[in-house]
């Protein structure tokens, strides 16, 4: 791994658990072991909690045409030398040589194109449930944004992806407290190839929106359109976009931006 970042403690992290006594550290998957290792965590993560439907010949790790493309952020615990979170990271020169975003099967992103040249995409997020207390989660955050310092990029640009194992209730809540901001300030607006009909909902059944969605809210992201459906990790996936120069003062000054 190329590590990228170290630390025994956040000023954001709550108070480690049992679990997470050791050091985290965050860097660049380097080797095959290494990329199959994170690919085995997301198996793991997203058949728990999505029951995701992978296609992949019966072997449990989740891979697709566009991990070669990709750099994968990767946490370790250096007690245990297990990884323990990831992002896959896909900057704007790989996007090309890919033929574009991964977003791109799911939504229309051509109101994006006059910032492709500075963006980033992320995805495939995937914390083990052990280590949710905060600090592997921003380890990640680090480690995204030691690539975006280093590489010069603006924006990033992803998904939230809300399970729908409750039948859309969450992704009712989080449409609900979104949709009036969409756009509102001349900001580009993205649009699902396959919408998820989140109006047909009964939107007032009670949720809360999750811990990373909020997380990214409060990065200074915001949701640029209506959800995507995807099937097979049984989903309603919002539109995430982050522009570096609209980050939340305190984020700004923790991750080096100023």
């Amino acid at each position: 791994m190329l590590e990228l970042v170290r630390s025994r403690a956040s000023v954001f992290s709550l108070p480690a658990t049992a679990a997470e006594q050791g050091e985290l550290i965050v860097g660049l998957a380097q080797s095959s072991e290494e990329i199959e290792a994170i690919q085995r965590l997301r198996y793991s993560v997203f058949l728990a909690e999505y029951g995701a439907n992978f296609a992949n010949d019966g072997v449990e790790i989740d891979r697709d045409v566009f991990d070669p493309w990709c750099e994968h952020l990767m946490v370790q615990d250096l007690g245990t030398r297990e990884v323990v979170g990831t992002y896959r990271v896909l900057t704007p020169q790989q996007a090309h040589r890919a033929g574009g975003y991964y977003s791109e099967s799911e939504f229309d992103i051509s109101q994006l194109d006059p910032m492709k040249h500075t963006l980033v995409e992320f995805g495939r997020a995937c914390i083990d449930p052990a280590y949710r207390n905060g600090s592997a989660l921003m380890m990640l955050w680090s480690g995204l944004a030691e690539i975006v310092k280093q590489g010069g990029y603006q924006h990033v640009f992803g998904c939230a992806s809300v399970s729908l194992r409750d039948d859309g209730v969450t992704a009712a809540e989080v449409w609900r407290s979104a949709r009036d901001s969409i756009g509102a300030d001349g900001g580009p607006i993205v649009t699902p190839l396959h919408r998820y009909p989140v109006d047909q909902l009964d939107s007032d059944l009670p949720a809360q929106i999750p811990a990373l969605l909020k997380g990214y809210l409060r990065l200074g992201a915001v949701i640029c359109g209506e959800p995507a459906w995807d099937p097979d990790f049984n989903t309603a996936d919002f539109p995430m976009l982050l522009s570096i120069d609209k980050m939340g003062t305190r984020y700004r000054r923790h991750f080096g931006f100023e």
